[in-house]
């Protein structure tokens, strides 16, 4: 019996919304892995400092700014990946934006159409594109949420588009399976990064979010490098179509 291995050694990675975050933190455990990153997000001054910190490593990365919620930019976005690294092994579809509309009236078209956009829009686009690339043994991962199977009304319209990121996962692992491409999705519960922090300004909001969650505490960026690792991997050889939950047992 051979014991599964969590490394990337010889694999290049795309991760979207890779400045930061939780994007950040998969792209820089990715890289302690073995892995060479692709590192996308807007604003290409700050994929490039997370790819500095990849070259560090001793890792090959790329930066590249790209808004995933346009059609063009995914499209451009791989076929950098494709030439400038040439190949791709790994899609993480991270990108994400969470806006709070006031209420179901009150939700605008342009928040709408941008939420899709960027949550569910570009990580079809990018799937379809990176399907052509990516090899017997390639892997997408979603980032999705906990909001997807447990939605609010200030989250009505972000988890309606991380439920159809949850289909997505579903759909696209049968289609590219029997070419033995595997899709699954990370469904997240609440974690420490830039956004979440700027939703739950004090302490006292954190502290009961903390108290509905069975382990007690709101996660850290890191903590979903493990997971990532074990879907990006041979570790998890014979697992497509799953959506895992990673919610500290919250409610």
């Amino acid at each position: 019996m051979t014991t599964p291995s969590f490394r990337l050694d010889g694999k290049v990675a795309l991760v979207t919304g890779g400045s930061r975050g939780l994007g950040r933190a998969i792209a820089l455990g990715f890289a302690e892995s073995g892995a060479d990153v692709v590192v996308s997000s807007r604003r290409a001054d700050a994929c490039e400092e997370v790819a500095a910190e990849i070259r560090w490593r001793g890792r090959r990365a790329l930066a590249v700014g790209a808004h995933v919620g346009d059609w063009a930019d995914c499209e451009r976005l791989i076929a950098r990946t494709v030439e400038e690294m040439g190949r791709l092994d790994v899609l993480v579809n991270n990108a994400g934006i969470a806006p709070v509309p006031p209420s179901l009236p009150e939700i605008s078209e342009e928040l709408f159409e941008k939420t899709i956009a960027v949550n569910l829009k570009g990580p079809m686009r990018l799937t379809g594109l990176a399907s052509a690339h990516l090899p017997p043994g390639g892997v997408i991962i979603n980032v999705s949420s906990k909001a997807s199977l447990r939605p609010s009304p200030h989250t009505v319209v972000y988890a309606a588009a991380k439920a159809g990121l949850n289909a997505l996962t579903m759909a696209a692992s049968q289609e590219l399976g029997p070419r033995g491409i595997r899709v699954n999705a990370i469904v997240c519960g609440p974690f420490h990064t830039d956004s979440f922090d700027r939703s739950v300004p004090t302490a006292e909001l954190a502290q009961a979010l903390s108290a509905r969650i069975t382990l007690g505490r709101i996660g850290s960026a890191d903590e979903i490098v493990g997971t990532a690792l074990y879907l990006a991997s041979d570790a998890s050889a014979f697992m497509t179509g799953a959506l895992l939950c990673l919610d500290g047992g919250g409610a």
